[in-house]
């Protein structure tokens, strides 16, 4: 089996984590107030998270017989994460508001990855999908509890 469909999520996937890369590291550069000092540290854990499930699911589509994109145009003509300019007149609040929202697209993008394994009789893709969502699922609910937002998906 070609395993198209993993294909095709796979390679999604690898585009919006690494804009979303990218979103927390803007978040990581343009944060200031109060719970600068512990928001800050954790926006590089959030990096390093992101970018394990990149290099995971890159290299599984390049296993399964895939070319992972890897240009930055790629990236931003691929993904369905928008970016802006970033100013410092964004709230804290706002920042991590963008950062929830981009989680849980990725957290839908995990999910029809479930669908296309279990579809295309992928086991080993169809288990990363599912640590990935529930890892990303943990930050939002996380994230969602520094805004003050009740857990709940």
């Amino acid at each position: 089996m070609s395993k198209e469909k993993t294909k095709a999520v796979l390679n999604q996937s690898v585009a919006d984590l690494s804009k979303a890369a990218a979103l927390v590291h803007q978040v990581h550069w343009y944060l200031r107030g109060p719970g600068f000092m512990k928001l800050h540290p954790k926006m590089d854990e959030l990096m390093d998270g992101l970018n394990s499930h990149l290099d995971v699911l890159s290299e599984r589509l390049i296993t399964i017989g895939g070319s992972p994109v890897s240009t930055l145009k790629e990236f931003d003509e691929l993904s369905k994460i928008e970016l802006e300019t970033a100013t410092w007149d964004k709230t804290t609040e706002e920042r991590l508001t963008e950062v929830v929202k981009a989680y849980k697209y990725l957290s839908d993008l995990f999910q029809d990855g479930v669908h296309a394994t279990d579809e295309e009789d992928d086991d080993v893709t169809n288990d990363l999908f599912a640590d990935a969502k529930g890892d990303i699922e943990k930050t939002i609910w996380m994230l969602e509890s520094e805004l003050g937002v009740a857990p709940g998906l």
